[in-house]
């Protein structure tokens, strides 16, 4: 009996076909990709490179751009991993042009061209707004936890802190006059002894950490001093104590039971639904089609504190992108609230401020005890109080409005999380958690202008369908 089967020979000539054009079709998000970082300015990558044509030969500035977008925008961030899918990916091998740089070269490029990678969020964000996408009467705010490169058992005490450098710096010492013996005093007497590479790196950490907690005692005692200082003024120019609890005195060292992270000194615990995490808030501000608009990484848990400076990295951004237009609203959650940020809002002529009070849910049981308030808003109204009587926030057909800050933002941060894997930090210090989420923002949007068909550069929806 003969078999009508295709053969299957593994050792012709070609596996694939000799042409890398012929490796994907001409849909493939590959090179959508190259095409967009065709379009890019990437002068001030090639300028860190010497011109003279000395040497040893480098990768392509512009292939190693590819390559990390590609990976962000499939999820893929370790540089490990990078290096095994140019081995293996048809689309990493397209985007590398069939080149292997190992994952050594990768991680060092993403550190040295980091605030570099993080610009590309604005060459992007142009991008999409040629094509139509950016939509900015309305962008809505929002944070999410994610975690550090680090435990939190990695946590110390300032105390164990300061017994741990003590320690390490005792060691160090007693190996190295172990080994003046040994060795004769040849020695200078600054090398690192044998076997202490990662303790050195390790003291380093731990002395990062303790100094953290040094700097933040500090700093609340500074300002507590301000404080204390201030409120004595005011009772010196009125000749009258002020009410209230008199303020304390703060002491400059750290406080007992205060701690920080000997792994990445710059997380912090933070609170999530799930539990607590070692970590930074992720703040993203977001346009009605879900373009990612300004992007940043915090150290503090909670959201009050962010408004202001995530409206200030909208206009930049916004300004950089050379985007004339500038939301009209900006929506966010209870977690924002604070009568601080309705009253000190710098430009609320151009930027309505519509921030809920309360949770969503203590708003319904409001409503249903009371009913909503009727007639003109009173005079002399507290802030708080007028936003609760803001129609949009109140009332049915305004609180459909409101309502889109959920649709808008919430689902980005699930695409990011879970699309593209930003639930762990690669890298570790507020830095490199910036540049990295910048990266994950960049790739968020290049993702949304591919789907839509709409790139400046004549990507046709058909292409890809």
């Amino acid at each position: 009996m003969a078999y009508n089967l295709l053969p299957c020979d593994r050792e012709q000539s070609y596996l694939l076909p000799p042409s890398l054009r012929e490796w994907l079709g001409e849909g493939d998000l590959a090179w959508f990709v190259l095409d967009a970082v065709g379009q890019m300015d990437l002068m001030e990558f090639y300028a860190v490179y010497r011109d003279d044509g000395w040497g040893a030969a480098a990768y392509d500035p512009a292939m190693m751009v590819g390559v990390l977008l590609y990976a962000y925008c499939q999820g893929v961030r370790s540089s490990r991993r990078i290096g095994w899918a140019l081995e293996r990916d048809i689309g990493f091998r397209v985007v590398a042009a069939n080149q292997q740089p190992d994952f050594r070269t990768i991680c060092r490029f993403r550190a040295e061209h980091e605030k570099r990678l993080e610009r590309l969020f604005v060459q992007v964000l142009r991008m999409c707004r040629e094509a139509g996408l950016v939509k900015l009467g309305v962008v809505a705010l929002d944070g999410s936890k994610v975690a550090a490169n680090a435990s939190l058992a990695a946590n110390r005490s300032y105390e164990a802190l300061e017994e741990g450098v003590r320690k390490m710096l005792a060691e160090a010492k007693k190996v190295d006059a172990e080994e003046d013996a040994l060795f004769g005093p040849e020695r200078r007497g600054d090398e690192i002894p044998e076997g202490l590479g990662r303790r050195a790196e390790r003291l380093k950490r731990l002395q990062e950490a303790k100094a953290r907690l040094e700097r933040e005692a500090r700093e609340a005692a500074r300002v507590a001093q301000e404080h204390v200082e201030q409120r004595q003024a005011e009772e010196a120019a009125t000749g009258k104590k002020k009410r209230g609890r008199k303020l304390k005195e703060v002491a400059s060292a750290p406080e007992e039971g205060a701690k920080a992270n000997v792994t990445d000194p710059d997380s912090r615990i933070m609170k999530t639904r799930q539990g607590y995490v070692q970590g930074y808030n992720v703040q993203a501000a977001v346009s009605q089609d879900q373009i990612i608009v300004a992007v940043g990484v915090t150290q503090e848990a909670n959201d009050v504190q962010q408004l202001k400076p995530m409206m200030e990295a909208l206009e930049r951004t916004l300004e950089a992108a050379g985007i004339e237009d500038r939301p009209r609203t900006a929506l966010a959650d209870a977690g924002y609230w604070s009568e601080a940020n309705v009253t000190n809002w710098s430009d609320p002529e151009r930027t309505e401020l519509l921030i809920a009070t309360t949770k969503d849910w203590k708003q319904r049981k409001l409503l249903r005890e009371r009913g909503c308030p009727r007639g003109r808003i009173p005079q002399g109204l507290s802030p708080r109080d007028r936003m609760e009587r803001n129609p949009v926030l109140r009332y049915g057909g305004g609180r459909a409005s409101y309502k889109k800050r959920g649709i808008m933002v919430e689902p980005v941060f699930g695409q990011i999380k879970e699309g593209q894997g930003l639930r762990r930090f690669m890298r570790r210090g507020l830095e490199a958690a910036t540049s990295e989420a910048s990266l994950v923002a960049t790739t968020h949007n290049l993702l949304k202008l591919w789907r839509s068909g709409l790139a400046p550069w004549g990507w046709a929806k058909a292409r890809w369908n």
